[in-house]
């Protein structure tokens, strides 16, 4: 039994595509725990037990870790968090409990690159997702962390200014290279480790993409791909701050996004070597080609 946490956001409903596929197949059965059912297709519903409510209820973690051997686990975004620390390990603790009450045997989550580096205490969002992947360890149990650099999905934000100004913004330096992962990729990365879990202890699994990119390379990039001109325009870390706080974010989420970029701009996803083991697949074009431009094409009809 593999218990899959988000199951309809990016990285989640890939996975759980990926499992439909390839986990009857193993003899594995799939739970999912989901705020709204009803967000599923029918199809997925009719194939999976769906244990509904918040995955960071004990009552409704008790349901779904019964009888699981492995567990997807993944902490969603809440812009009304109190506190970083509420909004990871705050959230993961009732989990955490579980994993030992249920002898859960292997756990995959979703975390960040930038453990080791100089930056990774100050790193807001990032340095609160690694104390969320020891406080899982902590438990015993066999742990793997996906640690993951931007996510190239995040310019999906950007899609109406991509679309109508032929601009994107960052607050990284125009020419500064690092990686970028595709949601599929960290996805496929999960579902590897849950199918096969000859695995033991715990230790984490960088999904690096398979090149280094600047924002003015992934300008380009974007340029060719949608047939427009687009262009990079870094927005300041105090614009950036306004901007989160007019989005509603509370105060201590918008200082740690903005903790997190800084310390992106000071070498935060620098501290991995990408090898055939840490890189992923999807390009930056491809991506482009079969996420970007289709989202833009929608986005004009």
């Amino acid at each position: 039994m593999i218990v899959i946490t988000a199951p309809t956001g990016r990285i989640g409903s890939r996975l759980l595509d990926i499992l439909l596929n390839e986990a009857p197949a193993r003899g594995e059965e799939l739970r999912v725990i989901v705020r709204g059912p009803g967000k599923l297709p029918d199809a997925v519903r009719a194939r999976v037990d769906v244990v509904t409510g918040s995955h960071d209820d004990p009552e409704v973690i008790d349901r779904a870790f019964a009888g699981a051997d492995a567990v997807f686990w993944l902490a969603p975004p809440d812009p009304r968090a109190p506190s970083l620390d509420t909004a990871y390990s705050g959230f993961t603790r009732a989990a955490a409990k579980a994993f030992t009450a249920h002898a859960v045997g292997h756990v995959v989550g979703v975390s960040a690159l930038g453990r080791g580096t100089p930056v990774a205490s100050r790193a807001g969002h990032v340095t609160a997702s690694l104390a969320m992947d020891d406080l899982i360890a902590s438990t015993g149990v066999a742990y793997r962390a996906l640690a993951n650099p931007t996510f190239m999905d995040n310019l999906l934000r950007q899609v109406a200014s991509i679309r109508d100004d032929g601009v994107f913004t960052d607050t990284v330096s125009a020419d500064r290279s690092a990686p970028a992962a595709a949601a599929r990729d960290i996805a496929a990365a999960a579902a590897g480790l849950l199918l096969d879990r000859s695995w033991t202890g715990t230790g984490e699994v960088p999904v690096l993409g398979p090149e280094d990119l600047s924002a003015n390379d992934m300008a380009r990039i974007m340029t060719d791909v949608l047939r427009r001109p687009v262009r990079y325009e870094r927005q300041s870390l105090d614009d950036f701050r306004a901007q989160l706080t007019g989005h509603g974010f509370g105060d201590a989420l918008v200082e740690g996004y903005v903790d997190m970029m800084r310390a992106k701009g000071n070498g935060l996803d620098d501290g991995v070597q990408r090898t055939p083991q840490t890189a992923s697949p999807t390009t930056f074009r491809t991506w482009c080609e079969k996420v970007l431009e289709p989202a833009v094409r929608v986005a004009q009809a």
